[in-house]
């Protein structure tokens, strides 16, 4: 069904045009400059699919993406010079580089929760290390969706870079087709099915999923500061951000402090009613709503529970006395609930965390570098963020991807670049000098050899 457009974007690659620094640089212009020109639309387009608050539209969708592309353009030059490395005496005289190469077409397939950045980031480094691509936004989020479709029909050729809409169908013919890399952001269960279809055509893939991302709290703490971080990091987009603190370990000497100065922070947030807030999202679908509502039945509320389908509202809950054998427990939460459960010693804490399958982030709030030594160097994670939420995703320079069950590859910054392009090794030999000792017949050889190379 793609493939005419595939093989479109082929020839286009194959006449060597994006392997030119000066196209990638207008080409990461032009989408800068779509993105401005559209900043309105998009916020208006977050706030109908997400109702999304201008300012966190602003933060994490239009900022961003402006951020990365300047980077990019920043230290383009440098990123696609190649790299001369050293040789051995064998290969003398000679010159080894490494050659930063374009993969060809590559297919990014984005998420509904952060819905225009989370498509834009990617192919902000596919264009700058010399590809062509093929983006499939979320269904999810329609309304963004179109515009991103629009967005790129009318600053790109669809031979450069074209724009895929459609539901979980659309996706699934789409990785049936090849492509020489797919970037993929989304549940581990549909990374899963992206992996198995890439492996059938030897795709290689990145895979940006999620997981149960852990916060523990130690006690020496700044208690009103660590309640505020956690509850801006958990209830930001209603819960919807992949490296949203996913459930508490608290030291149990301090728990009911911090839930009451957690349940403060909640109501300075949004108000003694969240759902009349304006700064407060919604759950993007019925069948995520659904999900969440379930969920809420895995332990005691204290704080929240209220929902409203018709809005998809649920509120900013917390829950204590939940099992860890609950669905509650089992798999990434992804909304507005947030789990506490207590601990003697941060050892019991790094086992419960080690049981489980290798989370996308973990946090830790102390101010104890030696227990920050430890739980670094005793947890397996994609990223760790000490003494505060979220905020990692936001370092360029810092790549961003998981571990494990959390994914696999890793972008932003040069990461992006790294992503989306080849390392080709080059050898270039000279015939000024020849050491005929490696051509039959052997002979004695063998001796002078050893007194040559040592």
């Amino acid at each position: 069904m793609f493939k005419s457009l595939i093989e479109e974007q082929r020839k286009h690659f194959a006449t060597g045009k994006t392997k030119s620094l000066d196209y990638r640089v207008d080409q990461l212009k032009k989408l800068r400059q779509a993105i401005l020109d559209q900043e309105s639309s998009i916020v208006t387009a977050l706030n109908q699919d997400l109702r999304k608050p201008e300012l966190d539209s602003y933060i994490t969708e239009i900022r961003v993406s402006i951020q990365e592309i300047d980077y990019a353009l920043k230290h383009l030059k440098k990123w696609a010079k190649p790299r001369r490395v050293k040789t051995n005496p064998e290969a003398f005289p000679s010159v080894a580089q490494i050659y930063p190469d374009p993969l060809g077409v590559v297919l990014i397939i984005s998420p509904w929760n952060y819905p225009f950045a989370l498509a834009v980031s990617p192919l902000i480094g596919a264009i700058a290390a010399g590809n062509c691509a093929v983006i499939k936004p979320s269904e999810s989020t329609p309304t963004v969706s179109r515009l991103i479709a629009t967005m790129i029909q009318q600053t790109f050729s669809s031979t450069e870079i074209a724009v895929v809409e459609g539901d979980a169908i659309v996706s699934q013919q789409l990785l049936t087709e090849k492509f020489d890399h797919i970037f993929f952001t989304g549940g581990t269960k549909i990374g899963q099915l992206v992996m198995e279809a890439a492996a059938k055509n030897l795709t290689p893939v990145t895979l940006e999923l999620g997981g149960k991302s852990p916060c523990i709290v130690d006690t020496e703490i700044d208690l009103e500061e660590t309640a505020k971080r956690i509850a801006w990091g958990k209830f930001f987009n209603a819960g919807q951000t992949c490296i949203a603190p996913d459930y508490l370990l608290v030291d149990k000497s301090i728990k009911e402090a911090l839930i009451t100065k957690i349940q403060g922070c909640i109501v300075n947030f949004y108000g003694e009613n969240p759902q009349t807030s304006p700064d407060y999202c919604r759950i993007v679908n019925e069948r995520q709503f659904n999900r969440l509502q379930a969920l809420l039945k895995d332990g005691d509320i204290i704080t929240g529970g209220q929902t409203d389908l018709a809005e998809k509202y649920i509120a900013p809950t917390l829950m204590t006395n939940v099992s860890l054998e609950s669905e509650l427990m089992q798999e990434e939460i992804f909304g507005p609930i947030l789990p506490i459960l207590d601990y003697s010693n941060l050892e019991d804490a790094i086992a419960l965390i080690n049981q489980r399958p290798k989370p996308l982030a973990l946090y830790l709030f102390s101010n104890n570098e030696s227990k920050q030594k430890w739980v670094l160097e005793a947890t397996s994670s994609g990223g760790v963020c000490i003494n505060d939420t979220i905020f990692q995703v936001g370092v360029i320079d810092l790549p961003f991807g998981g571990v494990g069950a959390s994914g696999m590859g890793a972008y932003h910054g040069k990461a992006s670049f790294d992503t989306f392009s080849h390392y080709k090794s080059v050898l270039k030999k000279s015939f000024r000098f020849e050491l005929n000792v490696r051509y039959p017949p052997y002979g004695n050889k063998l001796n002078w050899i050893k007194r040559l190379l040592g």
